[in-house]
């Protein structure tokens, strides 16, 4: 019971961040760009024009709504990280790669109590937990993850952790590769929670062997 839970609060967070993502870009009354806009900008409290790391004006009538799903997303995160102990091998990898990624949902409640425009300092912080913790988290859980996840998982679960460390670092260094600064900061960020829904939902829904052997038996018996 506890797993599933754990797997919901995975599933619930990341599905509930990217529709009120959807519904606060939507009120924006100048355009918002996946290209030019970090996705801090939806949960900043002033109309502004933004100088770093790129310039572009920002003005996010829903922020308030935004902050809650970052808060929301982030507690949700912890929760799972916590709670999903059946997917996980004994050991100290697996160990720091939960504590990993339950600091990047911290990261997540720290964004979403500081907006980058009221507390850069905070906000900047929760944006290091999220992007740094939580990718060192994914790239361990790769090794981590017990074997009764399927290997493709597995692997997908390193080359996610390659992909968004890799990409944070183009981030920091500028380097967006025609992608734009939001588009390499989503490259950066996003797998971490496409992981954490394709795991809570694996975990979710698969059979557990119990039920599998239950199933097989009321089908010979039928036959």
């Amino acid at each position: 019971m506890k797993s599933r839970i754990g797997y919901s609060a995975w599933g619930v967070g990341v599905v509930q961040f990217f529709a009120i993502h959807g519904i606060v870009e939507s009120a924006w009354a100048r355009p918002y760009s996946w290209a030019r806009n970090n996705i801090s900008d939806l949960g900043n409290a002033h109309c502004a024009m933004q100088q770093e790391p790129e310039p572009r004006y920002v003005c996010s009538p829903e922020h308030g709504l935004m902050n809650v799903s970052f808060v929301a997303l982030g507690t949700l995160l912890v929760v799972g990280a916590a709670l999903t102990g059946p997917m996980w091998r004994r050991g100290v990898t697996a160990t720091v790669a939960r504590i990993l990624l339950a600091g990047a949902g911290l990261g997540f409640v720290l964004a979403g109590l500081a907006p980058a425009d009221v507390n850069e300092n905070q906000h900047v912080l929760g944006a290091l937990l999220i992007m740094g913790t939580g990718n060192i988290g994914l790239l361990l859980a790769g090794v981590g993850l017990s074997n009764a996840v399927p290997g493709p998982l597995r692997w997908a679960t390193s080359l996610l952790g390659v992909t968004a460390f890799t990409a944070l670092g183009l981030f920091f260094s500028h380097h967006y590769l025609g992608l734009g600064m939001g588009g390499m900061e989503r490259v950066a960020a996003f797998p971490l929670l496409m992981w954490t829904l394709a795991a809570g939902a694996r975990g979710l829904f698969r059979q557990t062997p119990r039920k599998q052997d239950a199933s097989s038996s009321v089908k010979l018996i039928t036959e």
